[in-house]
Parts: structure tokens; C-alpha cells; sequence
């Protein structure tokens, strides 16, 4: 078995793939083009992506040629999605995400050395191609009843598919046929649900160039109950901080369910199999201790947002729960937990809020009343402090940045508030 296809193997990281025999044996025979497909249709990568990343970065540590594709006229039209047709984005819009999603990718490439990660984009051979020319070249070795096979577009036929989704899989497949021609590419990776599209372009390339080329796709991720994994009830887990804040990204991965966590880490953490396996060995034995999740959250959180940002988001946590002084945290990391902790803002008078307005106004009690009673309960905290008087008011003191309050209900109930002066 070829080194790289057995690392894959192991990682879980293959879900499907042509011959098996054969690819690995392609592999073995030399360096391979390969390449992924990326749409903007966000303005941002997700955990999802992430994944693919994690292909492309083991095929060129391999000594492999990865192609990162950016789908600039692909984003325009939007793979065919069971859930519904998808609203199109302005081109202008797409255009800015390209350089967006460019951006991004290349903090977790090589685009230096001796054989650097190449970016390609698919409006470079679309936006001149003539619908004349699209029809005759490309359409004709496509059949209709094949494409109604396509699970996703049998699904959607009693709720509508238009046209242009209908037509994705041939712009798809054209591209590996172009990447072959200009780029010499032999093998396409992406996820699993992209494996109807990624045979159609091995067929169409077997059809127009008499040639064989290869296929590898990634299970989807999920959790143990069949779930997606790396959606929120808040939304999707961004690689953008402006949109999943670190503190936001770490706690995520912390929570990871020990029946997953030890897949989670062989697709994200760089960790060798010995080490992940003895965090196997810790999990199955000493759940409690949480080892594999930490190892989980700080590898992922290293790799997508820096070691200094994980530290932040460690110390953020720790003071939060009173393990650490919310004093010492940084405004921008408290400006990124009151985001994802909630809260409110309570307007300064002529005195500060009452401790009772602010735990109310955090969201950890529903009530006014709820409040005195944690507070006489002895289970309310400013700062980490436990409040004992319920007529006790905010002090500039008890201000963080001058601004900031943190309130807890209990050990876990945590929620701030900004004082508005």
C-alpha cells in the first residue's frame, strides 16, 4: 500500500475511491497532480473544508502536487443541495469571496519551496466559453438518464431542480478535464457527497482523452447520532474569527463527545499514531479526564487560529470559571466571549445597575426575583466573587475595561453584561 493512501487509510480520511490497487499503485509510480474543488458561496471556510485541507496537506508532505481549486464561475451557479435551489450571489460578491477563500487557504499550504500548493480558478476557461461550444464539447458526452440517477437530483425532482443546478456535475467535470489538459492532473479528492460528480469527470475525461485518472473522497463528519458535525444550534463552526471566534472554536472542540473524539483527532490533529492511540487508550479508561477533547481543541485551534489565540481562549475559560483573574484577560478576548457567552447592556445612571439588573440582564436568571433568591441561595457571582447583599450595586471596581461584568448562577450558568455610561 502507497505510504500516503495508508496514512489517509488509517486517518479515516477515505470514504470511497476508483480501484483502490491502481491508485496506490499511481501514487507509488511518481508524483501526482492532484486537486480540490472549493465554491465561495460564504465568505469563509468551515470545519468541512478543513478537511479536505487536511488531504491536500497530507498529499504534499507526501511529495505530491495539490492543486487548490476556487471556483469563480462554479460559485455563481452553486452545487445542487438537497435542501432546496440555492439563491444566487452577485458576481461582484463571489468575486470577493474568491479572494477571501485564496486568502485563507494559504495559511495551511506551502505556496514557497520547491513545489508549492498552485491556486487555479475555474472562471479562467468558463467565462469565454460560448454556450455553442459548452453544448457540443461538453454536453454531448453527458446522458440524461444518468443524471437523473444522481441522488440529489432524484430528490429534488418532486420539489424542482432548475436547469442550472441540473448542469453543475458538467462544469465540474469540465474542470477536471482542463486541469488534466494544462496541469497534467490524474486524481480529484473532495467530500463524499461530491463522489457522483467527481466519477463524472473521470468518465468524461475517459471519453475525450482516452485516459485514466482517479477519485478519492472523504466520509462526512458526524456524531454519534448521525448528526453533522461542525454545526451549532447557533450555526455553522467557521474558520473565520470574525465569525466563530476562537474562545468560540476551542470550547467547541473541548465538547467533543468521547465516542468521536479519537476520529476527530486522526482527521485534524497532527499527533503520530502511537500518540493518538495512547489518547484512545485514555479515553476508553479515564473518560473524565477529558485528555483526547484538550489534545483535540488545541491541536485544531493551533492549526486554524494560532498558539497565542489558544492560550487566549484557554485563559478566557479558566477566568470565566474562576480558576484564573478575569482582570488579567485582554478587552478583545473579552469582547469576544461576551459574544458567545450572552448577555446585555445596562445603561449607567446616576449610580451603576444593581448585581441583580446585571444578572438578569446576562440571561442567567429569568427573573428579578430569581436573582435575589441565587443571590440569598449563596450561588451568585460578580467577577467570580460571591454576592451576598441583593440591594449590592456594580462598582467601578467590579468594571473590566471599564465596561465588562461577568455574572454566574451556579458553577456553569456564566453570562456578561456591558455597562453603557
Amino acid at each position: 500500500m502507497n505510504r500516503v493512501l495508508d496514512e489517509l487509510l488509517w486517518r479515516g480520511l477515505v470514504a470511497d475511491s476508483t480501484d483502490r490497487e491502481a491508485l496506490s499503485a499511481h501514487l507509488d509510480a511518481g508524483p501526482v497532480t492532484s486537486y480540490v474543488g472549493f465554491d465561495p458561496t460564504a465568505p469563509s471556510l468551515h470545519i468541512g473544508h478543513l478537511v479536505q485541507l487536511m488531504v491536500v496537506r497530507a498529499l504534499h508532505a507526501g511529495g505530491h502536487h495539490p492543486l487548490l481549486l476556487v471556483g469563480g464561475s462554479t460559485g455563481l451557479i452553486g452545487d445542487p443541495k438537497q435542501a432546496g435551489e440555492r439563491v444566487m450571489n452577485g458576481k461582484e460578491v463571489v468575486a470577493g469571496w474568491v479572494e477571501r477563500l485564496r486568502e485563507q487557504m494559504s495559511r495551511f499550504v506551502e505556496l514557497d519551496g520547491p513545489n508549492p500548493v498552485r491556486f487555479v480558478n475555474n472562471y479562467d476557461w468558463t467565462a469565454e466559453l460560448s454556450t455553442l461550444d459548452f453544448l457540443r464539447d461538453v454536453g454531448k458526452h453527458f446522458s440524461i438518464n444518468r443524471m437523473l440517477d444522481r441522488d440529489v437530483v432524484a430528490r429534488r425532482l418532486d420539489s424542482g431542480i432548475s436547469y442550472t443546478e441540473f448542469s453543475y456535475v458538467l462544469l465540474q467535470s469540465l474542470d477536471y478535464h482542463e486541469l488534466y489538459k494544462r496541469h497534467g492532473c490524474t486524481l480529484q479528492t473532495g467530500a463524499q457527497d461530491q463522489w457522483g460528480n467527481i466519477t463524472a469527470g473521470i468518465d468524461y475525461i475517459r471519453r475525450t482523452e482516452r485516459a485514466g485518472v482517479h477519485g478519492l473522497v472523504t466520509p462526512l463528519l458526524t456524531k454519534a447520532d448521525g448528526t453533522k458535525y461542525g454545526k451549532t444550534e447557533s450555526g455553522t463552526i467557521w474558520l473565520d474569527a470574525e465569525l466563530t471566534s476562537p474562545y468560540a472554536f476551542h470550547q467547541y472542540f473541548l465538547n467533543a463527545e468521547d465516542a468521536k473524539v479519537v476520529e476527530y483527532l486522526k482527521v485534524f490533529s497532527p499527533r503520530s499514531r502511537e500518540e493518538i492511540e495512547d489518547l484512545a487508550r485514555q479515553t476508553a479508561e479515564e473518560a473524565w479526564q477529558r485528555a483526547a477533547q484538550r489534545a483535540l481543541a488545541d491541536d485544531i485551534t493551533d492549526l486554524v487560529h494560532g498558539e497565542a489565540e489558544r492560550k487566549a481562549a484557554e485563559a478566557a475559560a479558566a477566568a470565566l470559571f474562576g480558576r484564573s483573574e478575569l482582570a488579567e484577560l485582554p478587552e478583545g478576548t473579552l469582547a469576544q466571549v461576551a459574544g458567545e457567552v450572552g448577555g446585555g447592556e445596562l445603561a449607567a445612571g446616576a449610580e451603576l445597575p444593581l448585581v441583580v439588573d446585571a444578572l438578569l440582564a446576562a440571561g442567567v436568571v429569568d427573573s428579578k426575583g430569581a436573582a435575589r433568591r441565587a443571590i440569598a441561595e449563596g450561588g451568585a457571582y460578580l467577577n467570580n466573587q460571591k454576592v451576598s447583599d441583593a440591594e449590592a450595586r456594580l462598582q467601578d471596581s467590579d468594571l473590566l475595561h471599564g465596561r465588562y461584568a461577568v455574572v454566574r448562577r451556579g458553577k456553569k450558568t456564566v453570562g456578561m453584561v456591558r455597562v453603557r455610561r
